[in-house]
């Protein structure tokens, strides 16, 4: 996985053929993104650091703005 910005994160968030789950433990908190069983994205936020994170061909996942 590699760092991506904010913007492109919300863009695989919001679209609605993707599904994503919310695991918080104590501090941090990551966000899953899903498109069907398969992994493509995930944020981890740690006490104020924020990262976002996706699988190399992201884009293809990237809906038009």
């Amino acid at each position: 996985m590699k760092l991506i910005m904010r913007s492109e994160f919300d863009n695989l968030r919001l679209n609605n053929k993707h599904s994503y789950e919310v695991d918080t433990n104590t501090d941090k908190q990551v966000v899953k993104i899903y498109c069907g069983e398969i992994l493509i994205a995930k944020k981890i936020t740690q006490k104020k650091s924020i990262r976002y994170f996706a699988i190399k061909g992201y884009k293809d996942y990237l809906t038009e703005e």
